[in-house]
């Protein structure tokens, strides 16, 4: 009779486990970089829990350094990050191709190719899944790869050398490539340069993955303001430009037709009277296109915006983001999460939106996470 207890107990064990299965099955896949050298270096998997905001760690990916961005694949199968052990050195760095291993959070490397610069600060896929794009910061340039049947990365077919410089003598005194973004109709990619304040225009050919100058080239940001991340509004009629310098958000008109820029207005980031040094870092718009959020390194807050029907911008509030030098942000939940990654601060926090006022309120402790620098999804 004893063993009757023991099979009974081992069938609602297997119960169990396919329960929690399917739990984390249902439940958004979070990855996060750790930017660090040797095993420091990692891409940690997350389930999300939506409701509480609560981060449930699942898998960690070690042997990829200084994962600085990443990109997940349209068809959420494979994942694109930097990979450089020694940052911003002399040597060209690489960006790596991964399979993602199903629900289980885990990465397996494909390949990697040199992204033929150094500093290399971005990552980007096209709508198709069949063009990554990079952006490098210290040698100003951008670079597109072809992506294979299997998910891994071909050799570059594009690298573009910025030029020119702006007006601050300490960071502007060359090109420095901070991102590159595709447009929404996936015709244009649009690279913020810091180094030269301008947003550069590049056509992309999504067949090739080849990058050629759109004419205009490029639309101008303030002078010294240092255009750093930018994105798109869900109706695609306006861009959104963060500005490191400046701390400041630009708001332009987009003609989807030319793939042009007209910029129209710029708002602070920070409160009125701050004296301190202060540096902007990313910008994220909510799905529904209602509310903006943009991250301050050395005020240390997210500054949240309400999206007016014209496009502009208006300051709804500016609230610590519960750690040091607040670097990437993730908008989660249907639009009503945020996460921040607070790269120095060594946390990640996470904020529920309120939909009517956009106010942010913390949900929980902060996620302990050693140098947290990138945040993606997958629903």
């Amino acid at each position: 009779m004893k063993p009757i207890p023991i099979f009974l107990s081992l069938i609602a064990s297997l119960v169990v486990t396919q329960t929690d299965q399917a739990s984390l099955a249902a439940e958004p896949l979070v990855f996060i970089s750790s930017f660090a050298a040797g095993d420091k270096g990692a891409i940690e998997a997350f389930s999300l829990e939506s409701s509480t905001g609560r981060l449930n760690r699942i898998h960690r990916t070690t042997g990829v350094e200084h994962p600085f961005f990443f990109v997940i694949s349209p068809d959420q199968k494979f994942l694109y990050s930097i990979h450089a052990r020694s940052f911003g050195g002399s040597e060209p760095e690489e960006v790596a191709a991964y399979a993602i291993e199903g629900r289980t959070g885990g990465l397996k490397l494909l390949n990697r190719q040199s992204t033929h610069g150094t500093a290399s600060c971005y990552v980007e896929i096209d709508a198709t899944g069949k063009t990554v794009l990079v952006a490098n910061y210290s040698t100003g340039s951008v670079a597109s790869f072809p992506v294979q049947s299997n998910g891994s990365l071909g050799a570059a077919e594009s690298i573009i050398q910025h030029v020119g410089s702006s007006i601050d003598p300490v960071r502007q005194k060359g090109p420095n490539a901070h991102c590159i973004v595709i447009s929404p109709d996936n015709r244009f990619a649009f690279a913020a340069d810091l180094g030269t304040d301008q947003v550069l225009s590049y056509r992309l050919n999504k067949t090739t993955a080849k990058l050629t100058p759109n004419d205009p080239p490029f639309s101008k940001a303030p002078a010294g303001a240092g255009p750093r991340h930018l994105t798109f509004h869900p109706d695609g009629k306006h861009v959104y430009v963060i500005n490191e310098l400046q701390n400041s958000v630009t708001m332009s008109d987009y003609d989807a037709d030319s793939g042009v820029m007209h910029p129209r207005q710029t708002v602070s980031t920070l409160p009125t009277g701050f004296q301190g040094v202060s540096h902007c870092a990313d910008l994220k718009i909510t799905p529904n296109g209602k509310f903006l959020y943009g991250t301050n390194r050395g005020h240390d807050s997210i500054a949240a915006y309400r999206i007016e029907a014209d496009g502009s911008l208006k300051l709804i509030a500016i609230e610590p983001s519960l750690g040091k030098g607040p670097q990437n942000l993730l908008i989660a939940g249907d639009g009503k999460l945020v996460l921040c990654a607070n790269m120095p601060g060594n946390n990640v926090a996470v904020f529920k939106i309120d939909d009517q006022t956009g106010r942010l309120k913390s949900v929980g402790d902060p996620l302990e996470i050693t140098s947290p620098s990138c945040i993606r999804l997958i629903p």
